[in-house]
């Protein structure tokens, strides 16, 4: 595997990071990040956050972002158009293999491995099978900070949104939620650990409910912008 043929499926959560971080440690530097993002709310989908913040941590990555926009709602095959086109028309058309943080949903890397081979790509899983407490554990000792973005109110309460992503809150999951939220109990955003440059200084916003599931908003503090801004992939 070439890293200059690699590119990192990013989310900026947990997993995407601790992904990265396990990557630069076998000495292969993703060539670009790519993301999903809503056109119509300016935020990363699935997570709610700004894409500002984004661009903050592309910035502090050194890497360079392609941004897949997508309108709401958007059909799969709307979706798929998107996605062909960032993959011919950006950066990413000189890429041949793709990182994803994903860590035992067996379904969803089937779904990922079969899109890329219709495309003559392959993908890699950094963190495939690893125990999630130790992941959990290991996010946290290895100096990365988080914050709960975003929480199924199905599977977890909606007073995890907005706390932090450390040991008191891994003592206060429920027995049945998995630590990384692997099953889609709660999504974070990563703000400080070792592979920012520096960290990315953000407060807690409002919390508000939304199509189902629980937001607390991320504001960038004063001060803090990007150097350059990412790619965004043609509509």
């Amino acid at each position: 595997m070439s890293a200059d043929r690699l590119a990192l499926s990013w989310s900026g959560g947990k997993d995407s990071s601790l992904a990265l971080w396990t990557l630069r440690r076998q000495n292969l530097e993703p060539r670009a990040l790519i993301t999903t993002s809503s056109e119509t709310f300016d935020r990363i989908s699935h997570h709610g956050v700004r894409r500002s913040l984004l661009a903050l941590q592309a910035d502090r990555l050194g890497i360079e972002l392609v941004e897949v926009l997508l309108p709401s709602p958007c059909n799969m095959e709307e979706y798929q158009r998107l996605f062909e086109r960032a993959f011919s028309e950006t950066i990413l058309a000189e890429i041949e293999t793709l990182a994803f943080g994903d860590i035992f949903l067996e379904d969803l890397r089937a779904y990922r491995e079969g899109k890329l081979a219709s495309s003559g790509r392959t993908g890699v899983f950094p963190l495939w099978k690893r125990d999630t407490t130790e992941l959990g554990i290991e996010f946290i000792e290895t100096g990365f900070e988080a914050i709960i973005v975003c929480v199924d109110p199905r599977k977890l309460d909606p007073s995890f949104a907005g706390r932090r992503f450390d040991r008191e809150l891994l003592a206060d999951l429920p027995p049945d939620v998995d630590p990384c939220g692997e099953n889609g109990e709660f999504h974070t955003f990563v703000y400080a650990g070792p592979i920012f440059a520096s960290p990315i200084s953000c407060s807690t916003g409002d919390v508000i409910e939304r199509e189902g599931m629980i937001f607390c908003d991320l504001v960038p503090d004063q001060g803090s912008t990007s150097r350059r801004s990412g790619l965004t992939a043609p509509s």
